[in-house]
């Protein structure tokens, strides 16, 4: 294993995130995948458009965007070999060119919560994408079907590597700012 990915764990404190939080008691509701440490790019299924939540599809993610620069988040490391790592970019690339073709899966969400497996064609939500991403390039969901995924469950699979807890904006101002010292320590919760 020579490269990684980055799972980003988030909770919005939007409407719907509380909604899907009082169903799941988890902490994190969405999650996302990044090929660079600094989260300059971000994908996973979710809302189009900042100010409605029930236009959603394959997005591109803006750490920096008013939704997320002051989300909750838990980043994690997800060690890959060198062809897993080019293969998940090429399958991202391949949502990204034709995302006109993507819609969000509110329908499996009610399937999560009833435990039925609700196929639809082309449709996603967030935890569903990049657990079907990771079966695609044979990483192990240790016997979870995508279908059934929670944005948590990422955090409980072996090989996942906890590198932060805290605001997405403190996170990437690490990356953006050197030396750390004009970061108060008080807003950083855990580093790796």
């Amino acid at each position: 294993m020579s490269k990684v990915v980055y799972i980003v764990l988030t909770e919005t404190g939007s409407l719907l995130s509380k909604a899907i939080q009082l169903y799941t008691q988890e902490n994190f509701n969405h999650v996302s995948i990044s090929f660079d440490k600094e989260l300059r790019k971000m994908y996973s299924f979710g809302r189009k458009r900042e100010n409605n939540p029930f236009i959603g599809g394959f997005v591109h993610e803006n750490p920096a965007s008013k939704l997320l620069k002051d989300a909750n988040c838990a980043v994690y490391a997800c060690p890959v070999s060198e062809e897993q790592f080019s293969l998940l970019k090429n399958i991202v690339e391949h949502y990204e060119i034709n995302k006109h073709e993507y819609k969000y899966n509110f329908i499996g969400l009610f399937g999560v919560a009833c435990r039925l497996k609700l196929r639809r064609d082309n449709a996603f939500f967030c935890s569903q994408f990049i657990a079907t991403l990771f079966e695609r390039v044979g990483l192990s969901l240790c016997g979870k079907c995508p279908y059934f995924m929670k944005p948590t469950d990422f955090a409980k699979l072996p090989y996942m590597q906890l590198r932060y807890i805290g605001d997405v904006k403190n996170y990437t101002h690490i990356y953006q700012t050197k030396p750390l010292e004009k970061m108060p320590v008080s807003t950083i919760q855990y580093i790796a």
